[in-house]
């Protein structure tokens, strides 16, 4: 018996909270292992396609194009239309008859642009009641989300990875480009249990309040700032880090020597409330620097400075002997996605809408995270924990890593024969150590069962080399409908 996709699909849409809290459970259960180093995580992002196409999604400016190029389609066939007239006004020519067919056929694509221009219209007006940037018709809550000049319509995955075995700690699916960092790391934060914590993310993720937010909570940021003064050291020109800030005097100092003094009154910029330095019209007007330092019709210099902008100083003074961290950050928030994306051939969700889509990255998250563990601990190691942690899951965790070892391994025959042969015997032998102790517990029992009854109604099937065919899509279906299905019972 094959699972039906319209009940894993209400199964993920009516349980994704259920499966993310069994994806916190099991950072639990790797935390009492002691697999999590809980001082250091790694934030990286990436873009998974959705269950919906690019045409389906618009953007306001795409709406605006669309309308103007139905205005002018209507004008055109507007102008048609009085020619029309204007000939069948004329005499017609002896012999010729002045019929009205083409008038007719002009009048109906007329009214069929018509309502293609309400339709836009009204696409147009949702928009902007929603307060939404774009709308899409096939998954509501996917976008257009850009990155490297390649688009993708689908959602941004946020994960946070632990320093010690790379072991997803807190993940998060969200649908615009922006970083997440302090939401990710105090995701982390909260998952492992600890007081501090240091955060490794790269360039995207820089941004002034998330750093603040990080140090409030007790988090350590390394993000490297964007260099956004190429432009002007390629045109000899001097830019704001040139200014030196004096925090006695409250001023800030140029590289001639004098003085940018605070003004009343503050600028918001971005959600932050600036505070405005400005020269002296005298000193620029002598100065030797002023062509480097100013265009020919303004009179002085100005420097903003963020009311916060100490958490930026101290985050610039551990940023200046990071290269160690930033290394270290690609290794491992990379590895998890690499792992998804070329071992099991996972780039693209196969539902639609928030819910359903954090419902099915939690399962991957959870199937990520099991597998590493096993390849850490081995599988006698991790049956005797089980063991002691709660005698009945043994037997259930023995029919998920069933199903999910063979499926994950099928695609690799080279790897599943070395693999295969130790999972055999490290079967047996959890079946010699703990079935005697689980005879008596008819739930245990009652498992058993359904994992010989699985093993023999869900043999293995070869899947695609090509991820992405209906077949594979197919055989995502069912690894994560069966790994679903007792996950939830162990939970029950």
């Amino acid at each position: 018996m094959v699972p039906g996709y319209r009940t894993i699909a209400k199964f993920r849409k009516d349980n994704w909270k259920a499966l993310k809290a069994a994806n916190r459970e099991f950072v639990l259960v790797v935390r009492e292992l002691g697999l999590v180093g809980g001082e250091v995580v790694a934030i990286d992002g990436a873009f998974f396609d959705g269950n919906a196409s690019k045409a389906s999604i618009k953007t306001q400016r795409k709406l605006a194009k669309r309308l103007a190029e139905i205005d002018r389609e209507i004008e055109a066939y507007g102008a048609t239309l009085e020619a029309n007239d204007r000939a069948e006004a004329a005499p017609a020519p002896a012999g010729r008859d002045g019929g009205g067919g083409d008038g007719e056929d002009v009048t109906q694509k007329v009214a069929a642009l018509m309502a293609k221009r309400a339709n836009v219209q009204a696409d147009l007006a949702r928009l902007e009641e929603s307060g939404e940037r774009q709308l899409s018709q096939m998954d509501a809550d996917a976008r257009l989300l850009s990155k490297n000049g390649q688009v993708v319509a689908g959602y941004n995955v946020q994960i946070a990875v632990d320093d010690k075995h790379k072991l997803i700690v807190a993940s998060e699916v969200v649908n615009d480009g922006n970083g997440q960092l302090h939401e990710m790391a105090k995701a982390a934060k909260d998952a492992l249990g600890v007081e501090t914590l240091t955060a490794l993310a790269d360039t995207g993720y820089y941004n002034g309040n998330a750093l603040k937010a990080c140090e409030e909570d007790g988090i350590v940021a390394y993000v490297p700032q964007a260099k956004r003064t190429a432009r002007l050291q390629a045109q000899d020109r001097m830019s704001h880090e040139e200014f030196a800030y004096e925090a006695t005097a409250n001023v800030y100092r140029c590289p001639a020597g004098k003085l940018l003094s605070p003004t009343e009154g503050r600028k918001i910029n971005g959600g932050r409330s600036e505070i405005r330095y400005v020269s002296r019209k005298a000193d620029c007007d002598a100065c030797a620097l002023r062509a480097r330092c100013l265009s020919a019709k303004t009179p002085t210099r100005t420097v903003y400075r963020w009311e916060h902008e100490a958490v930026l100083e101290r985050h610039r003074a551990r940023m200046t002997d990071a290269k160690a961290q930033m290394r270290r950050r690609a290794e491992l928030a990379e590895h998890p996605f690499g792992t998804l994306k070329c071992r099991a051939g996972y780039r693209h969700f196969l539902v639609r809408g928030f819910d359903k889509v954090r419902g099915e990255w939690s399962l991957m998250a959870l199937c990520h995270n099991f597998t590493r563990v096993l390849s850490i601990l081995g599988l006698d190691r991790f049956m005797a924990y089980l063991a002691k942690r709660r005698p009945n899951w043994t037997i259930l965790l023995v029919t998920v890593l069933a199903v999910i070892v063979d499926r994950l391994q099928t695609c690799r025959p080279r790897l599943r024969a070395k693999i295969r042969p130790a999972f055999d015997c490290a079967l047996q032998s959890g079946r010699k150590k703990f079935l005697p102790s689980l005879e008596a517990k008819p739930i245990a029992m009652e498992q058993a069962a359904r994992w010989v009854s699985l093993r023999s109604t869900h043999p293995t099937t070869v899947v695609p080399a090509k991820a992405g065919t209906h077949n594979h899509r197919e055989w995502l279906w069912r690894t994560q409908a069966v790994a679903a299905e007792h996950i939830t019972n162990a939970c029950g």
